[in-house]
């Protein structure tokens, strides 16, 4: 098991070497990864494609996917090729298009025809008001808390602590992918920060 997906992630099976798998039957979120650097880090793993269908027998597995070309070539061989799979107990098609749109927006895959970013607008949540919670934190003009928003810790993060959600494996099985790391081929953050 791996888990991706921001936060605990999801709990996707595999991974699983792409090329010797038979596909079962029935819905499920996909992730299609290769190994950057095998040599020293072979748990690590990046994600080059994340999909969704409604039948994975169906989906033309292991090579006849449309993308299948660029997982080969992101991956250098179809033997360096795996991928995890999630099959969301009672979830529809709309939920694993989200799920899907997360992890495109998370991990950035190259192989992926559509891109999503992770961003969020002042407007979109508002100011509100009720009696269990206290107002929003504002934020400051460089993005992050604005000078004396307070709660725990003083409205400031501990020394050393991670920006983002952290790895999106947080408490997985023996793979690990970073947040953000993608199929760079490397284990910083993303090219473009997209974070809030």
């Amino acid at each position: 098991m791996i888990r991706l997906g921001s936060l605990a992630g999801y709990p996707f099976e595999g991974p699983r070497l792409l090329a010797g798998w038979t596909p079962p039957a029935g819905a499920a979120v996909y992730a299609i990864l290769y190994k950057p650097d095998p040599d020293t880090k072979p748990e690590r793993y990046a994600v080059i494609f994340a999909g969704h269908c409604d039948d994975l027998a169906a989906e033309r597995f292991p090579f006849g996917h449309p993308r299948a070309d660029c997982w080969v070539r992101r991956a250098g061989s179809r033997w360096r090729v795996y991928i995890a799979t999630y099959q969301i107990p009672g979830g529809g098609r709309g939920h694993r298009e989200q799920i899907t749109r997360e992890l495109a927006a998370i991990y950035q895959p190259q192989c992926n025809a559509d891109r999503y970013g992770q961003s969020w607008k002042r407007e979109w949540i508002g100011e509100y008001t009720a009696p269990t919670t206290g107002p929003l934190a504002r934020r400051g003009p460089g993005g992050g808390p604005a000078e004396g928003n307070g709660g725990p810790g003083g409205g400031h993060r501990e020394a050393g602590a991670a920006p983002g959600p952290g790895p999106a494996n947080a408490g997985g099985g023996p793979g690990q992918v970073d947040r953000g790391h993608g199929d760079q081929g490397r284990d910083s953050e993303p090219d473009e920060d997209t974070r809030p």
